[in-house]
């Protein structure tokens, strides 16, 4: 049968405190507000970058395409351009000036169409600009919103392990001044015992598991000597007894 100092039983009610307030701050840190607001977030931000990344393709390839387009009119109108200024001339023949006249108003036909398809990429490129100007300004707001979040997680989080390491240092202070065969035990059953390895015996009751002790049991605890460790017979957790 385990012993220790009575007085040591009771400060172990100090200990198990400490180690309730610990469990309390991880529980704390793991449930941060801002951690739903930041999944939250984040699914979001996700959401939107397939949009975004959408967005700048369509962006991107309308550029290129209106690079090509107004490649096209440019070289149709320097062709044009060449043979307005040979006819100009005069030094060609009539055969090669009917000649050149029926292709200028092919080119001039040719070029109107292209610019038709010019115009046409612009004002696609206006709206897929338009539209990605609003994405990304959707996706800024929401990693701001996020950044934000995470700011207020991690201001919290510091408080929180401040704190724990406040208690932790006191905790442990505390148990190594206690019999080390009580602490020991403690700590064991505490492991086993979601955190809870001692817990007072108030009113004929158990603290840890909020049962009140048979007669039997109970008549035995009260009976034990001062010394001697008792437990709950229900849950299996130290008790310490009122003196």
């Amino acid at each position: 049968m385990a012993s220790a100092p009575p007085d040591h039983q009771r400060r172990l009610l100090e200990v198990q405190a400490l180690d309730t307030r610990l469990q309390q701050l991880a529980h704390s840190r793991r449930n941060h507000p801002a951690l739903a607001r930041i999944a939250e977030l984040e699914s979001q931000i996700k959401d939107l970058n397939g949009s975004l990344v959408e967005s700048r393709t369509a962006v991107a390839d309308l550029k290129r395409e209106l690079t090509k387009a107004e490649a096209d009119v440019e070289q149709v109108r320097a062709r044009a351009a060449r043979d307005r200024r040979r006819l100009e001339s005069g030094a060609v023949g009539a055969k090669d000036a009917v000649a050149l006249t029926d292709e200028i108003a092919s080119l001039t036909k040719r070029q109107g169409v292209l610019e038709e398809i010019e115009l046409d990429v612009m004002e696609r490129l206006e709206a897929h600009e338009e539209a990605l100007t609003k994405v990304t300004a959707a996706y800024d707001a929401l990693t701001a919103d996020r950044d934000a979040a995470a700011a207020d997680r991690d201001a919290g989080w510091a408080d929180i392990d401040a704190e724990a390491r406040a208690v932790t240092a006191e905790r442990n202070s505390l148990a190594e001044q206690l019999d080390a065969g009580l602490t020991t035990m403690y700590d064991r059953i505490r492991a086993h015992q979601g955190g809870l390895g001692a817990a007072a015996l108030r009113e004929g009751r158990c603290e840890g598991c909020r049962l009140e002790l048979n007669p039997g049991d109970l008549a035995a605890a009260r009976a034990a000597a001062p010394e001697q460790v008792v437990t709950c017979e229900e849950c299996g957790r130290i008790l310490v007894r009122e003196v």
